[in-house]
């Protein structure tokens, strides 16, 4: 896999995450929204801790600086 997210991409990832845990843990939502959006929040965690994103891949973006040639 070759990593297709930026920093910060990443960094707004695991605040969003971040955000919908400390909504979910304070019962702001509950049910079934609460349930999408933890996933969600893992997917960001996730996707955050390797550097890629397989919808990116799909859309063929990516957020990551390029490196100059030399």
């Amino acid at each position: 896999m070759k990593t297709n997210m930026g920093s910060q991409d990443k960094t707004i990832r695991i605040i969003l995450a971040i955000i919908i845990a400390v909504l979910f843990f304070t019962k702001i939502i509950s049910g079934t929204l609460a349930i999408v959006l933890l996933v969600v929040a893992g997917i960001f965690i996730l996707t955050s801790l390797i550097g890629f994103c397989p919808l990116y891949s799909l859309l063929g973006i990516s957020t990551c600086r390029k490196k100059a040639a030399h």
